[in-house]
């Protein structure tokens, strides 16, 4: 079968461990972007391709296709795809690199 998304299959097994009550998960296949999405958000622990779950994992998931979202759009997307203003994260593939809503307005740069 082929993988259409693979940060999305790693979020979705990770949702789906942590409902479960399980500390650990196992990531595979896994890509650079991937790992570095995840490390960014601070989510887990990255040993390998095992994460650790260290505190309870919200819903989450990919927004797909991938959106150009300028600077002045991101306010827009955070309004929709979040659940409040200060609860959550959108990850932006930038120029500069992998990097939160936040830290793209802080840089004045927009993505995907």
């Amino acid at each position: 079968m082929v993988r259409v998304n693979v940060l999305n299959d790693t979020l979705k097994s990770m949702y789906n461990a942590e409902k479960q009550g399980k500390r650990q998960v196992m990531i595979q296949p896994s890509s650079k972007d991937t790992l570095e999405s995840l490390s960014m958000l601070m989510i887990t622990d990255l040993v390998k391709i095992v994460a650790e779950l260290n505190e309870s994992l919200n819903k989450c998931g990919v927004i797909s296709p991938r959106f150009d979202v300028g600077v002045k759009e991101i306010e827009g997307w955070t309004a929709r795809s979040l659940p409040s203003r200060q609860f959550g994260y959108i990850v932006l593939t930038t120029s500069v690199g992998i990097m939160d809503h936040e830290e793209a307005r802080r840089k004045n740069v927009g993505g995907k």
